[in-house]
């Protein structure tokens, strides 16, 4: 089972249907303990970093995130899903992250138009990415932001692709079996479905369900 976090931001049907299309037994979960058990977790994220964040606190959910990457459950933060995994951002002064990955998300930069909306073609690293097996080295996927993250430290190593708008942008991240896109693979086409896949794939190959245990702990950090 893949649990898809419902924390009453934005369509998530569309994340839910695009992963069972690729053969993923995915559901949206609205409560901590329907989580209990996944296989795989994804975060999505629309609309502004502090609204976001407040939300996913509020639902009592943000333990299952913390829970799952803790215990190494492949994980998918879209947008601002993988926005808020880390320690602050631009837009939300005041706001904290999950302060998961170092760094801070950013404006973007240059004189483009904001936000981001459009198709935009990838720029691999070089850094081995099993998101991205099979896309091709140049895959294109659909974008809408106007902020993206920039990653610090020992992080800097685990950016998979770029795109370019106004500059360089992170527009991956892969960490292990803890994957982040700024762009949204459920409204890329063939493409964005291939890399559902591969989530899925991951999720059967790590076979490491979330235990209530697991779940119990970060939940009481959290508190």
């Amino acid at each position: 089972m893949i649990a898809v976090l419902d924390y009453g931001i934005g369509n998530l049907r569309s994340a839910e249907k695009a992963l069972q299309h690729v053969g993923g037994d995915a559901r949206l979960i609205t409560a901590s303990e329907e989580a209990i058990g996944a296989e795989g977790i994804v975060l999505p994220g629309v609309g502004a970093f502090g609204a976001c964040a407040e939300a996913l606190a509020g639902s009592g959910l943000e333990p299952v995130v913390r829970a799952a990457i803790g215990a190494g459950v492949p994980f998918l933060g879209v947008c601002v899903g993988f926005q808020l995994l880390f320690e602050d951002a631009e837009e939300s002064p005041g706001t904290p992250g999950l302060g998961i990955l170092q760094g801070s998300v950013r404006r973007l930069s240059g004189s483009v138009k904001l936000p981001q909306i459009q198709w935009n073609t990838l720029t691999r690293t070089g850094a081995p990415s099993a998101m991205l097996a099979g896309l091709g080295e140049a895959p294109w996927f659909y974008f809408v932001h106007s902020y993206a993250p920039v990653p610090a430290g020992e992080d800097v190593e685990h950016v998979v692709a770029t795109c370019d708008y106004g500059g360089e942008v992170v527009a991956a991240m892969e960490k292990g079996v803890l994957w982040g896109c700024q762009f949204h693979p459920e409204k890329s086409g063939a493409t964005g479905l291939a890399l559902l896949a591969n989530f899925v794939a991951a999720t059967r190959q790590a076979a490491r369900p979330l235990e209530a245990l697991a779940l119990g702990e970060a939940a009481k950090a959290a508190k």
